[in-house]
């Protein structure tokens, strides 16, 4: 029997996740550290605690390796370098946001296994998905298209 490999790209604090030591992922992102923030006048804390520490854009994966690859990359672009929105998500550079995000999808194919699936999130508060499915060039075949937050599902051909 053959175990299925994941990886979560920008697993941030594995927010999504019911289980966050799931044994099939690999949990990566490019920070990790554990954060304290003012918010809505509570203190918040939230815990960076990937299995990797690497950047999207440029991973230390061989080709083909996942049969499953979740990406949520930040998604704003205008958020206050101290703000719990940007501490939480992370943000995105304005100059350089489009091409930020082709990279990390096309590494996300990269490391993505033939026939493997992509779950890619999606925020549209501050840029709208119809424009990242413009960056990216591809269309997803499936996935939420009336809500704020998009999930969406592509496959690799």
């Amino acid at each position: 029997m053959r175990l299925v490999k994941i990886l979560d790209a920008c697993c941030g604090s594995k927010m999504f996740w019911y289980e966050r030591n799931e044994p099939h992922t690999t949990y990566m992102d490019i920070r990790k550290e554990i954060l304290t923030c003012k918010d809505r006048g509570l203190e918040r804390e939230i815990e960076i605690k990937p299995d990797i520490v690497a950047d999207f854009r440029d991973m230390p994966f061989t080709d083909a390796t996942f049969d499953l690859v979740i990406f949520d990359p930040p998604h704003l672009i205008k958020a206050g370098k101290e703000s719990w929105l940007a501490k939480k998500y992370g943000t995105l550079e304005l100059m350089s946001w489009k091409n930020d995000l082709y990279k990390g999808f096309y590494e996300c194919l990269r490391v993505l296994k033939p026939n493997g699936v992509l779950f890619f999130k999606w925020n549209e508060e501050q840029i709208s998905f119809k424009e990242v499915l413009k960056v990216i060039q591809k269309q997803p075949i499936l996935g939420d298209k009336k809500s704020k937050t998009k999930w969406s599902i592509f496959i690799k051909n």
